[in-house]
């Protein structure tokens, strides 16, 4: 495993017509290329996961599991506007030397593909032989599908869809509400925001998991109870291992991106746009997901040209893509054991 940082001196131009000046993109790689160089599996990270893949994904990435860096080479990047060492707003503003805060500006799915790109032509990587990518992840796998066209042989997107939903925006403008309403979100500190988005993550929550997953693991053991209950202690614990780790503002920023995701924007629309994936691609749906209900990943099957449907059962919603990694193992070790019949 390699953790490595690649500053990006030309900078990018962003989908609003600003830029971002220079570009500091943190990446993991496992594992070596092939002799033909044609075993590149690359992932897309979701909302607050980071580049080290083997760290959150375990059980689909490692030593022991399907994506073994002994047959691979795999690459995962920190997306832009993270806090992981990618470019965000905790990051210096090369105009002022100061941090940019709220200054950052904002980004879409189509510019955290355009950071994977230029990371691409940098590690000299001609040809994807798998982009796999989840939730947002699965919103820039699908954006970077549609651009690499003829560079990417198989695409597997899990939990995601088209075009981000009024439902999934009206959840993250909640989010986006709840640190809005913290009194420090005003101030420029690495720490602004983070009460704010204590209760945002518990109101992610809610939307991630299901009626049943709580009632499967929050129930009462103790007759009678009337305060102190496990599922108020698990919703606050929530929000506080995500202060721990993560930051408001690229919580904020992440949640705006993945609003602005389209496929269709200026392609004549959806239909039109997914008709252009040529990759062969696998949509993987979970039954029970009320963020992105199964009709999306339905959706995208129907409509990407060479796309195969699956769907896993799980009571654990939105989550069921990190965990029910047997299931996940299964369907993609038979995709890519069709896909290596198939050449």
């Amino acid at each position: 495993m390699n953790s490595e940082c690649y500053i990006h001196k030309e900078g990018l131009k962003l989908e609003s017509g600003e830029s971002l000046k220079e570009l500091e993109l943190t990446y993991h790689t496992y594992g070596e290329y092939d002799p033909k160089r044609n075993n590149v599996i690359w992932v897309c990270h979701a909302l607050t996961a980071n580049s080290d893949v083997f760290d959150w994904w375990e059980g689909l990435f490692g030593e022991n599991d399907l994506f073994n860096p002994k047959d691979y080479f795999i690459v995962c990047d920190n997306t832009l506007a993270s806090c992981y060492g990618s470019t965000g707003p905790l990051s210096k503003n090369p105009d002022n030397g100061q941090a940019y805060y709220h200054d950052f500006p904002q980004l879409t799915v189509r510019d955290l593909v355009g950071a994977h790109e230029i990371l691409r032509k940098h590690l000299k990587i001609e040809r994807i032989h798998m982009m796999i990518g989840s939730s947002l992840g699965g919103m820039q796998a699908m954006e970077w599908a549609y651009q690499l066209n003829g560079k990417l042989d198989n695409l597997a997107i899990l939990a995601s869809n088209a075009k981000h939903s009024p439902w999934g925006i009206a959840f993250n403008e909640s989010q986006r509400m709840a640190i809005e309403v913290d009194p420090t979100w005003r101030e420029s500190n690495d720490e602004a925001g983070l009460n704010g988005m204590r209760v945002a993550r518990s109101i992610a929550l809610l939307s991630y998991r299901t009626y049943s997953t709580y009632d499967h693991s929050q129930q009462e053991n103790e007759e009678g109870k009337t305060d102190n209950y496990r599922a108020s202690s698990y919703q606050r614990y929530q929000g506080e291992k995500l202060a721990r780790r993560f930051n408001a503002y690229a919580y904020w920023h992440l949640s705006k991106i993945m609003d602005s995701h389209d496929i269709g924007r200026g392609r004549n629309g959806l239909v039109a746009a997914l008709n252009e994936i040529t990759s062969r691609t696998l949509v993987i749906g979970v039954n029970s997901d009320q963020i992105f209900p199964i009709q999306e990943q339905r959706f995208l099957a129907n409509n990407i040209p060479n796309a195969e449907f699956l769907e896993i059962n799980s009571i654990y919603g939105h989550d069921g893509f990190l965990l029910e990694q047997e299931q996940l193992t299964q369907v993609l070790k038979t995709f890519l054991s069709d896909s290596k019949t198939d050449e």
